[in-house]
């Protein structure tokens, strides 16, 4: 919102606004002094003792002093002056709604009491358009949802210790896979409207850009439609709506050459099912002009219904949402898509596949990596740079808990309530059905006299009951797995209807029923008690590595605590279970929720209007641009299209903007990974009566502070360019600098790196944009919902995702690591992140090679990471990737591995981890360098790296340690700690070329294939 209006929205905060009045200071303290009063406890004080940003971070003010000390400082205020050029740092002091010295932790669950109380969730939803009650088994929600060792992995990139969930994604794959008919499916994308987007890229892409039409039934959802029309207009894209059902009337828009795809959804949004000849008619006419069939489809009612494939889709997407994932105000929800084999290649998004380990064994792996924007650039096809692994990973157990006749059986349910509603409508109301056929959705005409608004009103005050309004006089509903004997009593009474309901419910008509086995794989069908289910999820989180076991120290992905007390609320009722298209009256604990936390983005980032919509990191880059090109529009200046982006920046920065219609121009960075302002002054200089924008990252993708960034966001200004700062690294910034203060135009966050969510995985994350004032009016809107954003109606965007606020539910998380760590504490977060960084670059300096930092260079240090540099070993036979796999024997995930620089390491420690974690990282990284130091000069025992990781299997089993040169001892304990504290890869290395990946979803499991090998 803007923070203009945020006075109107602090009139609920008198407490808080009262503790930010009188106790924020004037200017951020950093110095050592007060970050010891954190940890101070006066005897005989009335204050209380649950304090969070003590519990935050990770050093004691002794072991801060130690570090300081290491590092030849005498106080963190003059660490900090030093690390931060004077141009850059900022005393402004953080005015959030909340105490400044933060809430503590029962404080905080008490005041998120509150506010979830006010959101009215004891109304049945009965809204649908893609969101639907569901029952999230507890066994999944305590062992899976609420587990930290699901929450708090990552990516698996490093697969050797990522069995678990690889295994989880790849059952989410098959069960894709199997209920929709197409054989390569994805490991999830952010919700079904970008689905959509994505889908429609992937047509265009086939056609090789060269056609410009894209048809749309009318039947598909609205919210999908809103974004995919904010994903054609970049491109130049014409959606064209039509009715699929008047095949006649269809055709002239269908034989247009310039057509590349067509979508329907199937079910449609009104709840008809588009009859399998009529479908398998436009396939046909699509495929003759050359063009892809895209279907949006349900999982639940793909368990009984015809597959897609059997008509010929080329593409089908949709959200997992109703398998068990709860409906938290619009997300996150793990959307799906699936091509068949020709497509896999141009598929977006990740896939699992079947790969063997070092020992021959059978392992997963993620196939297909080149494909991703970090590697392609202003090449790739997507900027997708995430996915929702824990959401799918929900949604894959919900699968195999219930397994393929539990999931009919939910099915069957859903379909014979909705059928006895239907057939009393039809038969005995005064109201019109308007569709005749159906899954769970019922499209109603209401009677005469009758509005919408009046029906809808009396539901609600009769039966707490939500229905849609398709327009004045029509309304629909959506059954969902939720429903009971008394819901349809209440709604037959609703529509006027006899209660004497039937012996039983109808079976799902036959004409309709598909006749194939789904599911038939061994692990959907064996799990189906909560013993089994227990021990099952248990046995796959025993083969990841996530922070419950050590650290994670990648570069650029801050991987911070997610404290429990931020986690707890986000599987409280009163916000998982909201849909998205409430009325906002019955949303108010939401309405304040993020109010207050735009509010304190806003003041944290230094601009004037925060969007929430954007659901990942990516997707706010690509938001960032997108209302860049809007306001550049608005004031005549369309034909501004070229992005300077500095080669130090994230690999999604130049994938966004190809998103966004943009051409890229890269501009150099100097030798001491500093930007090179002559460059971009050449640069912005040539194209500037071009130039739109420049996305910088900052502080550097090589982690560092450059002192000329306020020349160079003069310097595109100058030159007509508005300027997008990349909040990757803001976790650096918080309450020291700001990307508005600096002098940008807009930036995204990260949440899920600065502001503690969990990566989950690889997912969620949101990714919110912050504004200047004059971009506030192109933020983006939604076609179903009233924002409160400062954006008009008359200039917003069109939606990004597909509920209003994007990942919703989890905006509890950030909301609590502000309002505890308040305006105090922040800043502490960034100047110990730089800390920690600084203090290990200090030590493993006497081993290693730093980049762009070391003495002859004028930069002394990193600012929150730093970079290993570990080339020169590569002609000596050790390569950065020996380093990462030999960790794993260590206990510890690899850094981020040859990023930003190849053959490099980049290691960010976060402000969460102690000093004793600090240290067994740097000293597994110095026995190491001992280890790389063996193997460069011929001992047989630096072949331990070549080797690594080590399994216990292989410890256990292999017999050949004679030949290798090492012993068991050192490949499983090189260090004393890890007799008592070892995390065992699962697996030997696994071969970093692709080779022969086993890409079917439809593969054996891991269970299978080690079953028939044995």
């Amino acid at each position: 919102m803007l923070r203009s209006r945020i006075g109107l929205a602090s009139s609920r905060w008198s407490f808080a606004t009262r503790l930010v009045s009188s106790q924020a200071p004037k200017v951020a303290n950093v110095s050592s002094q007060q970050y010891a009063s954190i940890y101070k406890r006066s005897q005989g004080s009335y204050e209380p003792l649950d304090t969070f940003q003590r519990r935050h971070l990770g050093p004691s003010p002794q072991n801060l002093q130690d570090m300081l000390k290491t590092m030849g400082y005498n106080d963190l205020d003059t660490f900090v002056s030093q690390l931060i050029p004077p141009k850059v740092l900022e005393k402004r002091a953080l005015q959030l709604e909340a105490p400044a010295s933060g809430f503590t932790e029962q404080q905080m669950l008490q005041h998120l009491q509150k506010i979830a109380d006010k959101n009215q969730h004891h109304i049945r939803n009965l809204i649908g358009k893609g969101y639907y009650g569901t029952v999230l088994p507890p066994v999944i929600q305590r062992n899976l949802l609420e587990c930290p060792e699901w929450y708090t992995s990552y990516t698996p990139y490093q697969p050797e210790i990522s069995q678990g969930r690889l295994e989880s994604l790849l059952n989410f794959q098959t069960a894709v896979s199997d209920l929709t008919g197409l054989p390569v499916a994805n490991a999830s994308l952010l919700d079904e409207g970008t689905a959509a987007g994505e889908s429609m890229l992937l047509a265009f892409t086939v056609a090789k850009r060269k056609r410009s039409i894209f048809i749309v039934d009318s039947r598909v959802h609205p919210q999908t439609k809103a974004v995919l029309q904010s994903r054609a207009t970049p491109f130049g894209i014409q959606l064209v709506e039509i009715d699929v059902t008047d095949v006649a009337g269809s055709k002239t828009a269908l034989n247009d050459k310039n057509v590349f795809g067509g979508l329907v959804q199937y079910p449609a949004t009104d709840g008809s099912i588009i009859p399998g000849p009529v479908l398998k008619s436009f396939a046909d006419v699509l495929h003759a002009n050359k063009s892809l069939l895209v279907v949006a489809s349900d999982l639940m009612a793909l368990t009984l219904l015809k597959p897609p494939s059997e008509f010929g889709a080329d593409v089908v997407f949709g959200s997992s949402q109703r398998f068990g994932v709860p409906l938290g105000f619009g997300g996150p929800h793990a959307a799906f898509l699936a091509v068949p084999e020709k497509l896999n290649r141009k598929i977006p998004g990740r896939i699992v596949g079947v790969s063997k380990d070092r020992l021959g064994k059978p392992a997963l792996r993620l196939a297909l990596q080149t494909r991703e924007q970090h590697i392609k650039r202003d090449k790739a096809t997507s900027n997708i740079c995430t996915a929702q692994a824990l959401l799918a990973n929900i949604a894959a157990n919900y699968c195999v808990y219930h397994g393929p006749e539990g999931l009919k059986d939910i099915a069957r349910r859903i379909y014979g309530f909705t059928t006895v509603l239907a057939d009393k409508i039809s038969a005995e109301s005064s109201h019109t059905l308007m569709n005749d056929s159906w899954f769970d959705t019922l499209t109603v005409k209401l009677g005469q006299g009758t509005t919408s608004q009046q029906f809808l009103q009396e539901a609600l005050d009769k039966h707490a009951i939500n229905l849609f309004a398709v327009n004045d006089t029509t309304v629909s509903l959506s059954l969902d797995e939720l429903v009971s004997k008394q819901d349809l009593l209440n709604l037959c009474e609703l529509f006027g209807v006899s209660d004497n309901l039937p012996d039983s419910l109808p079976e799902f008509p036959g004409e309709l029923l598909r006749t194939d086995s789904i599911l038939s794989n061994e692990v959907f069908n064996q799990h189906h008690s909560e013993t089994a289910m227990l021990r099952y999820l248990h046995r796959l989180q025993s083969r990841d590595l996530s922070l419950a076991n050590s650290m994670i120290p990648l570069g650029s992905c801050t991987m911070k605590l997610n404290s429990t007390v931020e986690m707890m609320p986000v599987t409280w009722p009163q916000f998982a279970n909201m849909h998205p298209f409430q009325p906002t009256e019955q949303a108010e604990g939401y309405r304040e929720l993020i109010t207050s936390l735009e509010s304190d983005l806003a003041d944290i980032t230094g601009f004037d209007a925060v969007s929430l919509q954007p659901n990942s990191g990516a997707q706010g880059e690509y938001t960032g641009l997108r209302v860049i090109k809007a306001f550049l529009a608005s004031k005549g200046q369309s034909h501004r299209n070229i992005c300077l982006i500095p080669v130090s920046a994230h690999g999604t920065n130049p994938a966004s903007a190809v998103m966004c219609g943009m051409r890229v121009v890269p501009v150099n960075c100097l030798p001491d990974g500093s930007l090179d302002l002559q460059d971009l002054e050449a640069k912005a200089t040539k194209h500037a009566d071009d130039l739109a924008a420049i996305m910088i990252t900052y502080p550097s993708t090589y982690g560092l502070f450059g002192p000329g960034i306020r020349d160079a966001i003069e310097l595109v200004h100058s030159n007509g360019g508005q300027v997008y700062l990349d909040g990757a690294n803001m976790n650096a910034q918080v309450g020291l600098t700001s990307p508005g203060d600096l002098g940008a135009d807009v930036c995204h966050l990260n949440l899920h790196k600065t502001f503690a969510i969990p990566h989950g995985g690889g997912g969620p994350g949101v990714g919110p944009i912050c504004v200047k004032s004059h971009l506030a009016p192109y933020l983006p809107g939604h076609n179903l919902m009233e924002m409160m954003t400062g954006a008009s109606k008359e200039h917003r965007i069109s939606s990004v995702s597909s509920a209003p606020y994007g990942s919703a539910s989890i905006l509890p998380i950030s909301y609590a690591y502000i309002k505890m760590m308040g305006s105090q504490g922040l800043p502490f977060a960034s100047v110990v992140a730089m800390v920690n960084a600084n203090y290990m670059m200090t030590r493993l300096s006497a081993h290693y090679d730093i980049m762009f930092v070391n003495n002859k260079s004028k930069t002394k240090h990193c600012g929150h990471e730093f970079i290993i540099d570990l080339r020169n070993y590569k002609a000596q036979g050790v390569e950065a990737i020996d380093v990462a796999k030999r960790l794993q024997d260590y206990g510890f995930h690899a850094p981020t591995l040859a990023f930003p620089v190849p053959g490099t390491l980049m290691v960010e420690p976060t402000e969460s981890e102690n000093l004793e974690e600090l240290d067994r990282f740097v000293d597994a990284m110095i026995s190491i360098k001992h280890e790389i130091d063996l193997h460069v000069t011929g001992d047989p025992q630096g072949n331990v790296l070549k080797n690594a990781p080590h399994s216990l299997e292989d410890i256990i089993s292999s017999t050949d340690w004679d030949t290798r040169g090492y012993s068991r001892e050192l490949a499983a304990y090189p260090l004393p700690y890890l007799r008592y504290n070892k995390f065992w890869p699962p697996v030997a290395r696994l071969d970093d070329t692709y080779g022969d990946l086993n890409l079917m979803c439809t593969c054996p499991s891991v269970e299978e294939t080690v079953a028939k090998q044995d």
